[in-house]
């Protein structure tokens, strides 16, 4: 049990990297599975529109692990000039093409382009970042949904750390529609008792110290204290964060002190290596798990 602190007196690491190479396994057997005994292969499509190169770096990367689990990887790269009627026009012939199983539009998108005018028109069974409406309210009703990528994997490194969710009090740092939100209804289904917290909250750091398990995703580096930790809580660190560093260098850090978190908790994501690589995993789970329902297959993870 993650509360359980290390032999050393300091947290134990939740190693994101090693986690998300599981979930790529168990895709990549699906996968297999649905090819072998269906003759069906997932297909996932990512567009990306314009030339940013976090977002190219990021959308590379979901092709190549689309493939490397066996799946058909479909990229479409569009001019930062493409406008908003002619991205839905490519968004409904993907919505059509029964290749594709899975349909991304990488954000943020060029100013002339709103992002829900472009996400609610995705096929719902095809929207496996889990934005659009219909999942969203699937979700806050407890139903079956297509399940944001990010806060998906929270879910999946907390059940694994902790076992049994159920009572334990659990503070939600942030309230995007693409983090927070979902990530506290995917927390009340598993039955924890939760708080959504965020800027506005008037006393942050009470609020945090009563949390077995606190998610953090509010973009600001290393807001979260060691000292606004619950000993022994479980702490998912969602933020990245690019800081100074030596010599006119940068780096990466959370939204967690995590020099200082590791001292308190229990268990702790770092940044970088913890959620970040969940996400594309989630992604993968998601297409295979969409792929399943379209086809009336089972859709369980082995």
């Amino acid at each position: 049990m993650a509360e359980s602190r290390s032999d050393t007196g300091t947290a134990r690491i939740i190693d994101g990297k090693a986690f998300a190479a599981g979930i790529r396994e168990k895709v990549a057997r699906r996968v297999a599975h649905l090819k072998a005994e269906h003759d069906v292969t997932p297909g996932l499509a990512v567009v990306l529109v314009g030339g940013n190169p976090a977002s190219q770096v990021y959308t590379r990367n979901k092709s190549k692990q689309t493939v490397e689990v066996g799946m058909e990887s479909f990229k479409f790269d569009l001019p930062a000039e493409t406008t908003q009627h002619e991205l839905l026009g490519r968004v409904s012939e993907l919505n059509e093409d029964s290749r594709i199983n899975g349909i991304l539009v990488q954000l943020p998108l060029p100013d002339q382009i709103k992002e829900h005018a472009v996400i609610n028109p995705i096929d719902p069974a095809k929207d496996v970042h889990g934005f659009h409406v219909i999942n969203t309210g699937l979700l806050a009703t407890g139903q079956d949904a297509l399940v944001p990528c990010t806060p998906l994997g929270c879910l999946m490194m907390l059940k694994d750390a902790l076992g049994d969710l159920q009572g334990r009090k659990a503070l939600v740092l942030g309230r995007s529609n693409i983090v927070g939100k979902p990530m506290a209804m995917l927390l009340i289904k598993e039955s924890c008792t939760v708080t959504v917290a965020h800027s506005r909250t008037r006393d942050l750091p009470a609020e945090a110290r009563e949390a077995d398990i606190l998610v953090a995703a509010v973009g600001r580096p290393r807001i979260v204290k060691g000292d606004w930790i619950k000993p022994g809580a479980t702490v998912i660190d969602v933020g990245i964060n690019r800081v100074p560093a030596e010599e006119g260098k940068t780096r990466l850090v959370g939204d967690v002190d995590f020099d200082e978190a590791v001292k308190v908790a229990g268990a702790v994501t770092p940044v970088p290596g913890g959620v970040g690589p969940m996400t594309i995993a989630c992604l993968l789970h998601n297409t295979v798990t969409a792929c399943g329902r379209q086809n009336g297959l089972d859709d369980r993870a082995d």
